[in-house]
This record gives C-alpha cells, sequence and structure tokens, in this order.
C-alpha cells in the first residue's frame, strides 16, 4: 500500500507523513530530498532546484512511480509526500492505483490573506529547514492554491482545502486517510 500526499508548498505534507509514519510504523519518503539527491548527484538531471514545479515533476514522476510500483509488488508499504505528484496518476495500472491512496492539500484565498504571515510563513521551518525563504509573492500562492484545486476537480483527485483552522481541517485529512488505510488492508485480507 502506498500513501501519496501532495499539494502546496507550506500545507503540512511533510509533518502529516511523519505523523502517519509514526502511527502507522510505515516509512515515508520526501520528494524534495529525492529532488535535492538526484539534482548533486546528477549534473545532467534536467532541472535546478528553483525550476518551476511541472518541470521537475515530469523528470522526477518516473522515478516516483518506479518507486511505487516495486513497493506494491514487494508489497511494501510507503508514504510519499510533496509538491512533485502529479494531477493524475492514471498512467499506473490499475492494479497499481487499487493499492495507493492519493490525496493533496491546498489552502483557501481566505485563509492565505488572514494567515500568511502570522502562521503559514512563521511555521515554514518547523520540520525542514527551509533557508531560503518564503519566495511567493501573496497573489502568486493564491494563484497555485487555486490552480491545485481546481486541477484535483478536473481529474478527480481528493483534496482537502484548509479554509479556516488548520489543526481541525488537517486532522481531517489525517482522519481520511486512516479510513482509507483501514479499506485496504480489510480488502487486502479478504
Amino acid at each position: 500500500m502506498v500513501i501519496l500526499i501532495g499539494g502546496n508548498s507550506h500545507t503540512g505534507k511533510t509533518l502529516l507523513s511523519q505523523k502517519l509514519m509514526g502511527k502507522y510504523k510505515i516509512p515515508y519518503l520526501s520528494i524534495d530530498h529525492l529532488k535535492m539527491g538526484i539534482f548533486r548527484g546528477w549534473a545532467e538531471c534536467g532541472f535546478e532546484p528553483e525550476s518551476k514545479d511541472e518541470i521537475i515533476t515530469k523528470k522526477l514522476w518516473p522515478i516516483i512511480k518506479g518507486i511505487i510500483m516495486t513497493n506494491i509488488e514487494n508489497n511494501q508499504h510507503i508514504i510519499i509526500e510533496g509538491v512533485y505528484l502529479p494531477y493524475s496518476i492514471n498512467d499506473l495500472e490499475t492494479e497499481y492505483i487499487s493499492k495507493i491512496i492519493f490525496c493533496k492539500i491546498c489552502f483557501s484565498e481566505k485563509y492565505i490573506g488572514r494567515y500568511l504571515h502570522n502562521i503559514i510563513i512563521e511555521k515554514e521551518s518547523i520540520i525542514e529547514n527551509r533557508g531560503y525563504g518564503f519566495g511567493y509573492t501573496i497573489e502568486e500562492f493564491i494563484k497555485d492554491n487555486e490552480f491545485t484545486k481546481k486541477m484535483c476537480e478536473n481529474n478527480n483527485i481528493k483534496y482537502f482545502e484548509i479554509k479556516e483552522n488548520y489543526k481541525n481541517e488537517i486532522n481531517n485529512v489525517y482522519k481520511w486517510i486512516g479510513k482509507e488505510y483501514r479499506k485496504l488492508k480489510i480488502k487486502r485480507f479478504a
């Protein structure tokens, strides 16, 4: 079983993955770490750390897809989280997709407007050292989150939009993943 947690920057994907790892004793892979490992180890990888998300996603998805397939084929579990997950995983065969829990997380425009500086940016380095700074204007950040929501709707991907109370709403993601995890576990042994 594979849990994929995608979505926008600063939404808490890494923290959520670590909580899930603790609960289910499943390892997790940060796509940011994969990105930097490939970039630092392979000069001709075709992207820079600051390249557009679409470029990095296109380069990393075949590798991530291979990791997903290998885990499923070996009946192993993994949580993979990061910005660089595509808006469709339909290039995987059904036998793989049926063993994947996939969701994305984004912020509403209202949440960004209200909490960008006093919560979102303030807590950006809780898990990972983001020494590079925020790197977005508020308009770009809103536009990116709206794009994620639209693409999830267009591709029938489960997504969670943080609208008001981060703690409660991220807990809904945690609960949903738990429910899907139990369904897959029951189905696996049926």
